[in-house]
C-alpha cells in the first residue's frame, strides 16, 4: 500500500451536490493506493448498493475497495477490507462475520498503535496528523513528530496510513514517514467549479504522486 488512500464520504459529498459513484469512478482514474466508502448517515441498503457500483468500478482500476465499520455489507458485497475505529466493531467481530477480508484499524495513540498491531491488521491508520475538519469530536493532532513516532512502531509490522487534515502541502511531508494518506477534503472540488469530477480527478492524480503512489506504480511497472 503505498500513496492515496481515498475515502469517498458520503455526507461530504452530499453537501456539495455530488454524486458518489461518479465522485469515485473520478478519483479511480489515479488508481490510489485503495478506496474506502464512507456512509456513516445512511440506511444499509443504500449503503449495499453503493458498495456494489463502486465494487465494480475498483475491480476494473485494480483497487482495493474498503467498507467503514460494516463487515456483514462487506462479505456480502465481496470487499478488500474493513475499516474500524476504536469504537466500531472489534477485529475479532470482524474476521468472525467476514473471514478472509483484511481489516484495517484507526489508533490515535501509541498505546492503541501497539494493540491494534497485535491484531496482525491489514493495516494500520494513525492521527489526527493535523487538525480536521471531517469529524465533528477529533481527538488531539499528533503531528509529524507523532507520526514519526507511530511510523518507527509500525516498521516491518504492517503499513501505516496518515490520517487528518492532509492536503496536497502537507502530502510529502507525510509520505516521508507514513506508506499512504487518508484524503476526503481535499479531493473535493471548489463549490460552483465548472466540471467538479475533472477537477476531482486531477486533485487525485496529484495527491496520490505526491504521497510517493505514481512512483511506486511506475517501479512495479518497469521492475
Amino acid at each position: 500500500m503505498r500513496g492515496l488512500y481515498a475515502i469517498v464520504d458520503v455526507d461530504s459529498l452530499d453537501r456539495r451536490g455530488l454524486d458518489p459513484v461518479r465522485f469515485a469512478s473520478a478519483v479511480l482514474t489515479a488508481k490510489p493506493a485503495a478506496l474506502q466508502l464512507r456512509a456513516k448517515g445512511a440506511l444499509p441498503r443504500q449503503v449495499l448498493g453503493l458498495l456494489r457500483e463502486l465494487k465494480c468500478a475498483c475491480r476494473r482500476a485494480g483497487v482495493p475497495l474498503v467498507a467503514n465499520d460494516r463487515a456483514d455489507l462487506a462479505a456480502l458485497v465481496g470487499c478488500d477490507m474493513v475499516h474500524v475505529g476504536q469504537t466500531d466493531a472489534t477485529v475479532e467481530q470482524v474476521r468472525r462475520i467476514a473471514p478472509g477480508v483484511g481489516v484495517g484499524i484507526s489508533t490515535h495513540d501509541l498505546g492503541q498503535l501497539e494493540a491494534a498491531l497485535s491484531e496482525r491488521p491489514a493495516y494500520v491508520a494513525y492521527g489526527p496528523v493535523f487538525p480536521t475538519a471531517s469529524k465533528a469530536n477529533p481527538e488531539p493532532a499528533v503531528g509529524l513528530d507523532g507520526l514519526a513516532q507511530a511510523a518507527q512502531l509500525a516498521r516491518g509490522r504492517a503499513p501505516l496510513v496518515a490520517i487528518g487534515g492532509i492536503g496536497l502541502e502537507q502530502a510529502e511531508s507525510v509520505a516521508r514517514l507514513a506508506d499512504a494518506a487518508a484524503v476526503i477534503g481535499a479531493l473535493l472540488p471548489p463549490e460552483g467549479v465548472q466540471d467538479p469530477y475533472a477537477t476531482v480527478a486531477a486533485r487525485a492524480a496529484a495527491l496520490h504522486a505526491r504521497l510517493g503512489g505514481a512512483r511506486a506504480s511506475t517501479l512495479e511497472a518497469t521492475a
